[in-house]
């Protein structure tokens, strides 16, 4: 057994892959698996495990990838958004750009007992933070990204450019294949033995541009479908789990239905006095144009009262909540350090900014605005290949997190 953050694991007698299926609202795999179009999927439902699973908050995808590996919320590991903003500093930084956790991976830790680790995201924005303990550094375990396959060194990937890539073509980083390329990889890992623990984290690329039953999303879940169950066949254990859901965040005609929060802000309290930061930022803008169903307002006039801003926002049309910093954390189990004056969400189907000349919205993708961060993209998909111990089933309490599938995957089976 091995201690990370509060929770034992046992080491794997059997290959276990964790595919973090970025995006997939649960209408994807509901539609896909009533047209017949996930087989493979539909029966992992029918005789494994098949649940919802709530995401960790904000859902935006760094801090739920960070909190799956560490089978703990934000609050332990401390990566909240993507993107923040440093208090001390006045700079706005990418989150996993700050250095190495503060807590262990359940991978890192697998990987030092022993463990043959792989980790292969479709961004190499995820590979780095992921990857410690894993590979790089001395470690033997193998981390490295399809965005950046043809880049992979033995010293800082634990595997070469040629074995990385295994006749593939690096895939464009706005594609359907940055996440097959992903699927691929661990299959290849899998097949040479090179790995008995492996965590695959795919792409949101196709979810943010097309609705479930587009032809588009159906052609991607029918090759996902297909790889998994190459997975399924070589003999893994596989367990399926997204880091948020998908909303159309657009109006009837099209246009995105954005409450820019900063101009109105400016508006009401004058020019400089907060500052509005998009978590959902990051370095594949045209997925979203930074604009999710999150945000966080930071108070830089000491003169200006929290609760009159917390207060004056709260009353918007368009928001769920607007919450001051203590009862952010306290509700969503995330660190004090990392959080804002006021945190805000969005009822489903309408996305926050900062202020209107800030975003980019030619950039989008789509015609209609697809994205997450809110409550309504809290809704996950939890799935494993096989079914669960009588006793571990009979013992489950509470709501199941996405965070959980290595505990699911590992000592439930």
């Amino acid at each position: 057994m091995i201690m990370v953050n509060g929770r034992c694991y046992q080491r794997p007698d059997a290959p276990v892959v964790v595919i973090c299926f970025d995006g997939c609202d649960p209408s994807y795999l509901a539609d896909a698996c009533a047209r017949g179009l996930t087989p493979v999927i539909t029966r992992m439902s029918e005789i494994g495990f098949s649940a919802r699973g709530l995401s960790a908050m904000p859902s935006f995808t760094n801090p739920n990838n960070v909190s799956i590996v560490c089978g703990a919320p934000p609050a332990v590991h401390g990566v909240s958004g993507n993107y923040w903003y440093d208090r001390e500093t006045g700079r706005e930084v990418m989150m996993v750009d700050e250095g190495p956790l503060s807590v262990p991976t359940i991978l890192g830790e697998m990987s030092e007992s022993g463990v043959r680790v792989a980790v292969v995201t479709a961004k190499d924005k995820l590979r780095k933070v992921l990857a410690v303990g894993v590979a790089g550094n001395g470690w033997p375990g193998i981390a490295f990204s399809a965005e950046k396959a043809g880049l992979c060194t033995l010293d800082e990937h634990g595997i070469d450019t040629r074995d990385a890539v295994g006749g593939d073509a690096v895939p464009d980083q706005y594609s359907a294949d940055l996440s097959l390329f992903v699927l691929r990889a661990g299959h290849r890992l899998l097949a040479k033995g090179r790995a008995e623990l492996l965590y695959l984290s795919l792409s949101d690329f196709v979810q943010h541009a097309h609705a479930p039953g587009a032809p588009e999303s159906d052609a991607f879940l029918q090759a996902v479908d297909q790889h998994v169950g190459r997975l399924v066949d070589a003999g893994a254990t596989v367990g399926i789990v997204a880091d948020h859901g998908m909303t159309d965040m657009s109006l009837a005609d099209g246009t995105p239905n954005v409450l820019y929060l900063g101009d109105l802000l400016d508006k009401r309290f004058g020019p400089g006095r907060t500052k509005v930061i998009c978590p959902i930022t990051d370095p594949f803008v045209r997925h979203h144009g930074a604009l999710g169903g999150f945000v966080r307002i930071h108070i830089l006039d000491a003169l200006l009262d929290h609760n009159e801003v917390r207060d004056f926002v709260a009353a918007r049309q368009g928001i769920h909540s607007a919450l001051l910093r203590d009862d952010a954390c306290a509700l969503l189990s995330l660190p004090f350090e990392r959080e804002g004056d006021v945190a805000v969400i969005a009822v489903g189907g309408v996305a926050l900014g900062a202020r209107a000349s800030e975003h980019d919205l030619s950039q989008l993708v789509g015609s209609r605005l697809r994205s997450h961060g809110s409550l309504a993209e809290q809704d996950v998909p939890f799935l494993l290949s096989r079914p669960l111990r009588p006793d571990f089933r009979t013992a489950l309490k509470g709501p199941i997190h996405n965070y959980d599938i290595f505990h699911f995957a590992l000592n439930g089976i």
